[in-house]
């Protein structure tokens, strides 16, 4: 993993801090589709970073990631594409069970496979010109993973219009709808994402690991009102058995509103 964007190797792994780690897909000659070999090194990869508190997911030579790579789905058999969809979405439960925020940090393409992992990481800044969308219908496909990944992040409307259409829609729209967090210009991207990816890492990472559980199950798998509530206590708990950083924290804020008005003058 030691290597830097554009050699050969498909993924790589950057430690940008001590909490903080960058994931880049390294295919850019195929816009970053990921064949059998990539998957399994962003998995390798994945794991490899668990021990951070925020994971930085990109793309080199300026595009995120064509989803899979269709050329090995030309003359294989009904097993090879099983595997090929099975070795898929465990890229998405590794991302989904991570224990660090992954953040998707994209431009140009975001294709398919791509567009799945935007939605399967946990925050996402785009450029204003990223081309995001599912263009499976167009080769006869309904889009197996990206469909329904698009259906549980968006209204049904914008939903069907990815799937139906294969329209491509742009990093301001992604915004717009709810599947990313920020568009920025495409220079900035990069500082930005690692200006979100600071303030997120600051955190308690017991905290932020079991925030990240909380949001995965409320609405998908809980959505009751009181079986939710009783989910965020529960949480808390479990934060609170591993950790006692919210007890420095709560400390500190009340020992400033127990001194109001001592300042720097005083």
């Amino acid at each position: 993993m030691a290597a830097t964007p554009g050699t050969e190797s498909p993924v790589v792994v950057t430690r940008v801090s001590e909490r903080v780690r960058r994931i880049t897909l390294n295919r850019p000659h195929k816009r970053n589709a990921l064949d059998r070999e990539a998957r399994q090194a962003l998995r390798d990869a994945l794991a490899e970073c668990r021990d951070a508190s925020v994971v930085v997911l990109t793309g080199a030579g300026g595009t995120f990631c064509a989803g899979m790579d269709l050329s090995q789905l030309a003359t294989k058999s009904q097993a090879d594409e099983d595997e090929l969809n099975h070795s898929w979405r465990m890229v998405q439960e590794d991302i989904r069970h991570h224990p660090a925020i992954v953040i998707a940090s994209v431009a140009g393409y975001a294709l398919g496979g791509g567009a799945t992992l935007i939605s399967t990481c946990d925050l996402a800044v785009v450029t204003e010109d990223a081309r995001i969308g599912t263009p499976e219908i167009g080769f006869g496909f309904y889009p197996g993973l990206a469909g329904p990944a698009v259906q549980l992040r968006l209204s049904a409307k914008r939903a069907a219009w990815m799937v139906l259409t294969a329209d491509r829609i742009d990093g301001r729209t992604a915004v717009d709808w709810g599947l990313a967090n920020l568009a920025v210009p495409a220079a900035e991207l990069d500082q930005r994402t690692t200006e979100l990816a600071d303030r997120v890492a600051q955190f308690d990472p017991v905290a932020l690991e079991w925030s990240k559980k909380a949001l995965w199950q409320i609405p998908m798998q809980i959505s009751e009102w009181r079986a939710a509530l009783e989910f965020g206590a529960y949480v808390n708990a479990e934060i609170h058995s591993r950790t006692q950083s919210h007890v420095d924290a709560l400390d500190g804020f009340l020992g400033g509103v127990r001194h109001p008005g001592q300042g720097a003058d005083q």
